[in-house]
């Protein structure tokens, strides 16, 4: 017998809101529905465990069919199912959570809270963010227990009778509303089933009614000639398994599976934590494709196998976001949001371990492998710099791990770096610095190499927690190493002869006498103005633009050629002292077109000389 019945809420205009409002995507409404079933399924095994619920052998499945006719959405399983009176309390108080009455009733008798996700509520309303109306058949798995069907159009109103369903379980049928219709399309159905349902915990099978099925080519009446059911889902991650039970190719397989990514991570950190909270999870270090932008990772977090999000930084630190992963936290609600995570203990700590154990890997790969911390160190330098300019005590974890790579290919700690006066010489940019490389080599001297964008930052950072060392560009002063034992006082002719030839109010020049004789002139930037006009310019001059950096042309009064020029008339002289000139610019960056017509013109002058 059909009997109506009213749907109790707490304000008349709450159903509205969980309708529009309560998630910020419509497609979470497939998570909700199948995790709500994954949810029965679980209750039902705990049940037979602990002598409640008799076993009858059947396989935990769950269906999602697709009817592009009727216009439905139907997600099936074969759990706990619901009698009348529980469909009334679970259904028409949306506010009760029937997990949480599960829980409490069987604490004592089985560990039956591991897995339950629980919130069959408000979960499933959210089906009417899709549909005009929903329907559902229940059968509970107690004895004598009879059929329910229960429907509602999202008004405050229900009708709920006698059902047809002859098996234990619930099927949930969504009447897709005209808002909804993109949901009626296979593609998708499955794409949304992959993101949010990929690992949930049992087997998902989706189909779709007058899809052509393929042929049968084998005789009728052949069991074999059956097409095989393949669900759509991995009911066993990875980060379920023990680490010491996982090979090489899992985790590499798992990456590809999860990442669609076809480049091999270069290794990986298996988090797997039973107290004082659980967590389990994998973290991937990625192969970088672009050697001077930080190429962005892809964090994913799960509850108990059921998808949330991607990046949520209250529980993935920052800088880790640039890793690629899976971290499964079963004690997070599957609705979690960003003021709930930050005010909750449990999840702060959750990210200081994640830092710590991420810290403690790379700390044991340097320590165990150094040869292979130091190949993978270019490709996973960015993501530990970052960390350790957004987290002071990671830094202090990995400080002594931190690697410098050296002009003459080596790679050495921040304690093994060759300094000279308490200052560490690097290289930004070994294309265009190849001259003063070449000085520094000439002369048995080191610098490292930091010509990533963070190194801007890297070094000042640096400088702060290590006072005491400075950090020169190799082009920003000549170091005492560079310069003669045979010093001479700055020599005003030579000064005077390039001041006239180029002509630059803002350059100052001045002679030095230089180990290396070959090398007419260079030129050097101020450190502190340039990394300032180099941090404008990455934000885009939001600090204020540096107008000016101050720039010196040290002549090379040991050079040959410097050394003829007070024997040439002025025409040749400026000729050579502009050319010199531009061969030094050349070597401290890139020319602009001007300049290099410029240098063109210029060096055909100084050919004709011969």
């Amino acid at each position: 017998m059909k009997r109506e019945g009213q749907i109790k809420v707490d304000s008349e205009n709450l159903f509205p809101i969980i309708k529009k409002w309560l998630y910020s995507d419509k497609d979470i409404f497939i998570r909700e529905i199948v995790a709500n079933s994954c949810d029965a399924v679980k209750k039902y095994q705990s049940l037979c465990l602990i002598g409640e619920a008799e076993d009858d052998g059947v396989k935990p499945r769950i269906d999602v069919v697709l009817d592009k006719n009727a216009k439905t959405i139907t997600v099936s399983d074969n759990g706990i199912g619901m009698t009348e009176e529980e469909v009334e309390k679970y259904i028409a108080q949306i506010a009760f959570s029937g997990a949480q009455e599960f829980l409490e009733k069987y604490k004592d008798q089985t560990d039956a809270d591991a897995g339950i996700i629980g919130h069959f509520g408000l979960g499933f309303y959210s089906a009417y963010m899709v549909s005009e109306n929903v329907e559902i058949e229940t059968l509970s798995y107690r004895k004598d227990a009879k059929p329910v069907h229960w429907e509602s159009n999202g008004s405050h109103t229900y009708e709920i009778s006698e059902g047809t369903r002859t098996e234990r379980g619930t099927s949930i049928i969504m009447h897709i509303s005209e808002d909804g219709k993109e949901f009626l399309m296979d593609f998708k159905l499955r794409e949304i089933l992959g993101k949010y349902c990929h690992f949930m915990p049992f087997e998902i099978f989706f189909s779709s009614v007058g899809e052509k099925k393929e042929e049968n080519s084998k005789a009728e009446g052949n069991e074999e000639a059956k097409p095989e059911e393949k669900p759509v889902n991995n009911i066993s991650p990875l980060w379920l398994k023990a680490p010491k039970d996982c090979t090489t190719e899992e985790y590499e397989d798992f990456y590809r599976e999860t990442f669609t990514d076809m480049n091999l991570p270069l290794f990986w950190i298996h988090l797997n934590v039973d107290y004082p909270f659980r967590l389990k999870g994998i973290l991937y270090f990625p192969k970088q494709t672009d050697k001077l932008q930080v190429m962005p990772g892809e964090i994913k977090l799960f509850a108990n196998q059921v998808y949330i999000a991607d990046n949520i930084k209250e529980v993935v630190p920052e800088f880790l976001m640039l890793l690629k992963g899976v971290i499964d936290c079963p004690d997070l609600p599957l609705n979690v949001s960003r003021s709930f995570l930050q005010n909750d203990g449990e999840v702060a700590k959750i990210s200081k371990h994640i830092t710590k154990k991420v810290a403690d890997k790379l700390t044991s790969v340097f320590k165990n492998e150094r040869k292979s911390y130091e190949s993978y160190w270019d490709d996973i330098s960015p993501f530990i710099k970052f960390g350790c300019i957004k987290d002071e005590k990671f830094y202090e974890r990995v400080k002594d791990i931190l690697l410098f790579k050296s002009i003459n290919g080596e790679y050495k700690t921040f304690s093994e770096l060759p300094k000279q006066n308490d200052k560490v010489y690097y290289v930004s940019n070994t294309d265009v610095q190849g001259q003063y490389i070449r000085l520094f080599k000439d002369n048995g001297l080191d610098a490292v190499i930091l010509e990533h964008n963070i190194d801007a930052h890297f070094v000042t950072f640096l400088e702060y927690m290590e006072s005491g060392t400075k950090f020169v560009r190799i082009d920003s002063e000549v170091g005492e190493a560079l310069k003669s034992e045979d010093k001479k006082e700055n020599d005003e002719e030579l000064v005077g002869f390039f001041k006239e030839a180029l002509n630059r109010e803002q350059l100052e020049i001045k002679t030095e006498n230089l180990k290396t004789e070959n090398t007419p002139a260079i030129l050097t930037i101020n450190e502190y103005e340039r990394r300032m006009s180099d941090i404008s310019k990455i934000y885009g001059n939001m600090f204020g633009e540096v107008k000016h950096v101050s720039e010196t042309l040290i002549v090379n009064s040991a050079n040959s050629i410097v050394k003829k020029l007070k024997e040439l008339d002025k025409d040749k002289r400026e000729l050579i002292c502009r050319h010199i000139f531009d061969l030094a610019l050349m070597s401290q960056r890139k020319l602009t077109a001007e300049e290099m017509e410029g240098l063109v013109s210029r060096s055909v002058e100084v050919m004709e000389l011969i």
